[in-house]
């Protein structure tokens, strides 16, 4: 089904440009003859009844897509709450809220869902300090049949300025309403300004997730004053000088830096010169900030071509760490950082290359808001495909990279490889963070995390120190992920008990993602498939 034409429409869009059956076959029979050992993988997880295994090799090889089967919706009509009303805001500009406690705001196009009344009505009972609510939505295609499932996350006020994804259904105390009122002058925008306002009082917005409404696009496109009210509304909101751009209906609020500071680029290594090497040259090549330093963390390399290469970047300022012993990726890292002249920490692994210039402006932009700790960056793998669009907590058994193979090009689920958006934590293989901030939590946990997880558990306790963690898919580079890694029986029995450690010290808050929506089904790759629609508690 193809949407109309909108930019208001554009979050939707996920799922354009998946190719068909018969074509997906045809290029997954393709591939299986180009890469034969790991189409015999695939076929011999699939023999052993190992269905995780064998979806996790066909993804790597064929690539990850949105396989996402819409359930059944309940019949009937929805209940009459006598406490609720639902209006759209111009109506209630025009009319007044009458004498409800509750108003469920809405928009052509879109209806509640039968149950939907009184979840709302039930939500609000048992919480007297919720001022907001939104929930899941179904989008209808033609013939009213049910088409996409719109699974949203909890409140993330920098995602919503990016892109619409609460959407128009919200319900709202009448006291809020109130008191804070609806601004006329933003027509399409008044419903997400209201939320933005009622956030910075610190009241809390929730998300109910389960399918609340239904949302029949074609039947009623948004007004096209939207798009102009949506980038009035960003630039309210954006927190200073700067711009707004907008491209294909989802916005990236740029602020402008007045005193840009020092960058310390801090990138550890071992040998495998070849790999440092395209990592250096990029980033001096496609790295527009104004004022850099790079130190290298040498742990013990060897090669007569590498301590060659280190004397050459010395002749030419950056700085060689000796770092000797044991590979401690964190205690390198904060041996460089402590040793760091700039306010900006920049980490990335050896194994990154960037190839646009706006990199690291995208991502300082907003790793120094004061609110802003770890900030991550899209990563590539090498074949063009997502290896990292922000990092789940409880999928994969643990944790896991967002949108991992889906093609570089995609969108993302409702826009998520386009919009800043916050996480729960993002990869140390390019992650930026204010010198101040890092040192104020102290830093990567070296003791408890050598190797793996220190970039989970310092996004965690910034989070805890009042940080929020943000996801930059501006911010684009790629990764040979693991390229200079060697697995090891050692190695193995280390992240044994490093996973143990990360569940004994967070074990609460990976038991759900609040960036993730807990219908999709943890075993399967992040946003490929659904999970069984179950109510829950507001969160």
């Amino acid at each position: 089904m193809r949407l109309p034409p909108h930019p208001a429409l554009d979050p939707l869009r996920f799922t354009d440009g998946q190719p068909g059956p018969v074509r997906r076959w045809l290029l997954r029979l393709l591939l299986a003859a180009r890469r034969p050992g790991e189409a015999w993988a695939v076929l011999r997880a699939a023999l052993a009844g190992k269905r995780v295994r064998a979806r996790d090799r066909a993804a790597i090889l064929w690539g990850a897509r949105h396989a996402l089967a819409v359930p059944p919706l309940p019949g009937g009509e929805p209940e009459t709450v006598a406490s609720l009303r639902v209006a759209a805001p111009a109506a209630i500009v025009a009319e007044g809220l009458g004498s409800v406690a509750i108003v469920v705001l809405t928009a052509p196009g879109h209806g509640l869902l039968p149950g939907a009344p009184t979840a709302i009505a039930e939500a609000f009972a048992a919480d007297p300090d919720l001022g907001a609510l939104y929930g899941d939505a179904v989008v209808l295609g033609p013939g009213a049949r049910p088409w996409l499932p719109v699974l949203r996350p909890a409140f993330d006020p920098d995602y919503l300025l990016a892109a619409d994804y609460v959407g128009p259904v919200v319900a709202v105390r009448r006291a809020v309403l109130d008191r804070l009122g609806l601004d006329p002058s933003l027509p399409g925008a008044e419903i997400p300004d209201l939320l933005l306002r009622l956030a910075a009082e610190g009241r809390r917005v929730r998300h109910l997730p389960r399918p609340l409404s239904t949302w029949a696009p074609l039947e009623a496109a948004p007004p096209e004053d939207g798009v102009r009210s949506r980038a009035l509304l960003a630039a309210r909101h954006r927190g200073g000088p700067g711009r707004v751009e907008a491209a294909g209906g989802i916005l990236a609020l740029r602020r402008d830096l007045a005193d840009p500071p020092l960058a310390t680029l801090i990138i550890p290594t071992r040998d495998r010169v070849e790999l440092l090497r395209a990592c250096i040259e990029s980033l001096r090549a496609h790295t527009d900030w104004p004022s850099l330093e790079i130190v290298v963390c040498d742990n013990d390399s060897r090669h007569p071509r590498t301590l060659a290469y280190f004397q050459h970047l010395a002749r030419e300022g950056v700085r060689v760490l000796p770092c000797p012993g044991p590979f401690d990726f964190a205690a390198m890292n904060n041996r460089a950082a402590a040793e760091a002249g700039g306010g900006l920490l920049v980490f990335v692994n050896n194994d990154v290359v960037a190839f646009r210039d706006d990199w690291l402006r995208r991502m300082a932009e907003e790793a120094l808001r004061p609110e802003v700790g770890a900030v991550g960056a899209k990563l590539l793998d090498g074949r063009g495909r997502i290896q990292h669009g922000g990092i789940v907590l409880g999928t994969g058994g643990l944790v896991t990279h967002a949108h991992r193979h889906f093609p570089g090009t995609a969108p993302g689920y409702l826009a998520r490889l386009r919009a800043t958006h916050r996480v729960s934590a993002v990869t140390a293989a390019c992650l930026a963070v204010e010198a101040r901030k890092f040192r104020a939590v102290g830093g990567f946990d070296a003791q408890a995390f050598a190797v793996d997880f220190n970039d989970v558990d310092l996004c965690l306790r910034l989070e805890a120190a009042g940080h929020r963690t943000l996801m930059v898919p501006g911010a684009a580079l790629h990764h040979h992920e693991a390229a200079s890694r060697r697995w090891t029986p050692e190695a193995r029995e280390r992240h044994e008990g490093e996973v143990a450690r990360l569940r004994a010290r967070w074990g609460k808050r990976l038991d759900a993602d609040p960036w993730y929506h807990p219908g999709f089904d943890p075993r399967a790759g992040t946003y490929t498939r659904l999970r069984a629609w179950e109510g829950a508690a507001p969160r």
